[in-house]
């Protein structure tokens, strides 16, 4: 039997912006999922990045 689709919802990935510019190594990312109906534009969501050890601005990528 197929899955059904969800319709809006897509999977999406945020990145840190702030890992990049700092040097170090690795990177912070969260997979999560939006309404694209609702919310057609890029997120923008502050998220704990544990390589900085403190909450930063991560964004849509792709």
């Amino acid at each position: 039997m197929a899955k059904k689709s969800k319709g809006n919802r897509i999977q999406i990935i945020l990145e840190c912006t702030e890992h990049k510019t700092s040097g170090m190594a690795g990177m912070s990312r969260y997979v999560t999922e939006k309404n694209r109906k609702n919310n057609p534009e890029r997120l923008e969501i502050k998220k704990f990045n544990p390589v900085l050890k403190k909450y930063t601005l991560h964004k849509e990528i792709k």
